[in-house]
């Protein structure tokens, strides 16, 4: 059972570790509320998701917090419903508002639970739930110490095979930034490409450059014009279906900094630029990408930084250095983590006292 909700980089992940235990002969089932990409992504892969009826307790009105304690109980009853229906051998937790009454029942149920965390700073459930956990599977060092002396390890966070496989940049002409602020797009990111984009313009350097630029359907209309008027060379999309192709062609990434996006940046071997989103949950995307660039593998510019000035200028230095993206991209590779899936699937097996076809 995978207790898993909100966003894409809860969810996916545990997709991925679902795909491995499916492919050991595994029967895997997921917990979630019906508030999340959980609803749209677990069915298209393949998988039974069961709902809890749930809210959110951190960032949120007093309102929003006292209906959401007294909605508490029910959340439980149904998790132990949920539980006693499947019964199942173990429990891997990714967060998301499920996840504290499905790991707080499965407890009770003496069943092994493990926690995937793949942010920094870990959410409020897992906070509260990591010293009680059998296991925890961490993406970010800082992470470790949430949990018992002994009881967490390093693993990184499953993410797809072919940001693996990508080979490494070449030097190219004309340099190549990919732009993305994730499936929803990103105003802020958006908003400073164009400033740039005339910035670019009048230098005469927009000629140089390609660009990349996964938009958001909010706003794709927009900067589509906006690099036309510019005659700028650009690939623009509300979304791409294929990330990886993305970034292959690029020399250098403009994102945020949530949990998955770091995690196919160090497996792709890609030096970046961080703009963390700022209403995050514990500020959690800031200190992904502050332990980024604390080893070397991206810059970091908070959200209110971010400017068509200092996106110019940022790009500028890294455009005019090829030996620091270069050790900026080693930095990033070094930090990626091959065979998260299968290393989950491996633990839960073990604490579950089965075994897999695989």
């Amino acid at each position: 059972m995978i207790a898993a909700g909100g966003t894409g980089g809860h969810v996916l992940p545990g997709i991925e570790v679902a795909r491995e235990l499916r492919a050991r002969g595994h029967v895997c089932v997921f917990v979630g509320t019906s508030r999340g990409q959980e609803t749209r992504l677990v069915p298209a892969a393949g998988f039974t998701l069961e709902l809890l009826r749930t809210g959110a307790l951190q960032g949120r009105s007093l309102f929003e917090r006292l209906k959401t304690l007294a909605a508490l109980p029910a959340s439980f009853l149904q998790a132990r419903a949920v539980i006693e229906k499947w019964h199942p051998a173990a429990v891997l937790s990714l967060g998301g508002y499920s996840s504290g009454p499905t790991m707080l029942m499965a407890r009770m149920g003496e069943i092994p639970v493990v926690v995937l965390e793949p942010n920094a700073r870990p959410g409020l459930a897992v906070r509260w739930a990591a010293p009680f956990v059998d296991r925890g599977l961490v993406a970010f060092p800082e992470a470790l110490t949430y949990f018992g002396e002994g009881h967490a390890e390093v693993s990184g966070i499953p993410i797809r095979k072919e940001f693996f496989d990508l080979p490494r940049r070449e030097a190219r002409t004309p340099f190549t930034l990919l732009i993305t602020g994730g499936s929803q797009g990103a105003r802020r990111l958006n908003t400073a490409l164009v400033e740039a984009l005339g910035l670019w313009n009048e230098q005469g350097r927009l000629a140089e450059l390609k660009i990349i630029h996964q938009t958001g359907a909010g706003e794709f209309e927009q900067l589509r014009d906006a690099y036309t008027k510019y005659e700028a060379a650009a690939e623009v999309s509300p979304f791409f279906d294929d990330m990886p192709s993305a970034f292959a062609g690029a020399d250098l990434v403009i994102c945020r900094a949530g949990a998955s996006a770091v995690a196919e940046l160090c497996a792709a071997g890609k030096a970046s630029i961080l703009v963390p989103y700022p209403y995050a949950a514990d500020q959690h995307q800031l200190l992904n990408a502050r332990s980024q660039a604390g080893v070397g593998a991206a810059r970091l510019v908070e959200d209110q930084e971010m400017t068509g000035e200092r996106l110019v200028r940022e790009v500028e230095a890294l455009w005019k250095s090829p030996a620091e993206l270069a050790r900026m991209e080693d930095a990033a590779r070094a930090r990626a983590k091959p065979g998260a899936a299968r290393r989950a699937a491996l633990l839960l097996e073990r604490l579950a006292g089965v075994s897999g076809k695989a």
